[in-house]
């Protein structure tokens, strides 16, 4: 926990529900100002040679230069260390960012990662090309079975243990448990799907959680952004490849998500509402195949869920029954929902994940990671859920041609 104090000496995160953690959190550049404050420069001026030996040689200065550390980017980072319970927060210039910062601070060539199967095509592709080639070795697991990633850990080898819960896009589910008593290796979680609204990581022992905080942490399209949490120490660490990395989070960006962050308790409370309600109307649909949420009882992990999420979530996916045309006539037919990549704003969203998010996949590692030709992935956004079952219906209707 990070021992940042409001202006009434109250420590933030101290006996606070995480709704209000999100309120009052990320403001140690605020003084007196409600909103925060945009520090759009890109470095300070230093009063001596010395001031600025000390900083250029020390870890992440405030004041000095913006690769280093910027007081909007720093508050970013401590809302997010709030509300995941962590030690230290740092922020990237995207999802990608944070996790290509990860791998490269911590393997070496020679070193071994093990991943699960079920994950974002951009993580699988980092590791099947840029670290491939530089002599970092992967094994695949399937995250849906018991004891699958520390039966792949070979001692003194692997360096890394990556997972996604719940996956994009098919919604599976890593027991979190399992992945945090994994001893030896660092263990790293993409919880974008879950927000630190609706599961923590770290609490079950996990070393670091990242985010995609492009998504629904800054809830609005407008913010760019990743962000990686756990204990101070490992940040710090991986703080001083990244300064040479180079993938900068924007003060403009941290801007626009600590505003998100604001809202952020309350909006999964109406999108993870809408999700659930659509979720069941669409799996008694004809022209639905299968239903892809944590929330419903026929979802191969609804226990898991209900055991370390505190709610189901506010993404979805759905397999239409007539394959590949009838998603593009689908996600072309919808007129409430967008047809966009993106996820966790405002608007609903749809996108075809074999013709967008994952397209760089064959079509046997589709097939292995769960991603059927017809299926469509859906980030619910705070429209009326009437009006969206009304649009999803007219659409299905397009779909079945």
């Amino acid at each position: 926990m990070t021992d940042e104090r409001d202006r009434s000496g109250w420590p933030v995160s101290d006996a606070l529900h995480i709704d209000s953690v999100a309120i009052r959190s990320g403001r140690s550049a605020n003084g007196a100002s409600l909103a925060a404050p945009l520090w759009a420069t890109s470095v300070w001026e230093q009063s001596t040679l010395e001031e600025g030996r000390r900083m250029a040689g020390g870890t992440r200065a405030p004041a000095f230069y913006s690769r280093y550390g910027n007081p909007t980017v720093t508050a970013f980072e401590q809302a997010i260390a709030e509300l995941e319970g962590a030690g230290a927060a740092m922020a990237f210039a995207s999802g990608m960012g944070a996790i290509s910062s990860v791998l490269f601070a911590l393997c070496s060539p020679g070193d071994h990662v093990v991943c699960q199967r079920q994950i974002y095509s951009g993580t699988q592709l980092l590791l099947q090309g840029p670290a491939a080639r530089m002599g970092i070795e992967t094994t695949w697991v399937d995250a849906t079975e018991p004891g699958a990633f520390a039966a792949a850990v070979r001692r003194g080898k692997t360096m890394l243990v990556i997972a996604e819960t719940p996956a994009n896009p098919a919604l599976t589910l890593t027991d979190l448990d399992e992945i945090g008593a994994i001893k030896g290796p660092f263990t790293m979680v993409d919880s974008t799907f879950a927000t630190p609204i609706l599961q923590r990581p770290l609490q079950h022992g996990v070393d670091l959680v990242v985010h995609s905080a492009t998504k629904a942490i800054g809830g609005h399209n407008d913010a760019t952004l990743g962000v990686i949490v756990g204990e101070r120490e490992l940040v710090d660490d991986i703080w001083r490849y990244s300064v040479l990395h180079g993938a900068t989070a924007s003060p403009y960006d941290a801007h626009n998500a600590l505003r998100g962050i604001r809202t952020l308790a309350v909006r999964q409370e109406r999108a993870c509402a809408t999700a659930a309600t659509l979720a069941t109307h669409l799996a008694k649909h004809r022209g639905v195949n299968s239903v892809n949420y944590p929330g419903l009882e026929s979802h191969p992990q609804y226990e898991l869920a209900r055991r370390q999420m505190r709610a189901s979530g506010a993404m979805m996916s759905f397999d239409v029954g007539s394959g590949r045309d009838g998603a593009r006539r689908f996600v072309e037919s919808v007129r409430l929902a967008r047809l966009a990549t993106s996820l966790g704003g405002p608007e609903t969203l749809v996108t075809s994940p074999p013709n967008t998010t994952h397209v760089g996949l064959t079509e046997d590692e589709l097939a292995v990671a769960g991603i059927p030709p017809g299926l469509i992935r859906v980030s619910i956004g705070l429209e009326h859920p009437a009006d969206l079952m009304a649009d999803f219906d007219q659409a299905l209707r397009a779909a079945a041609g």
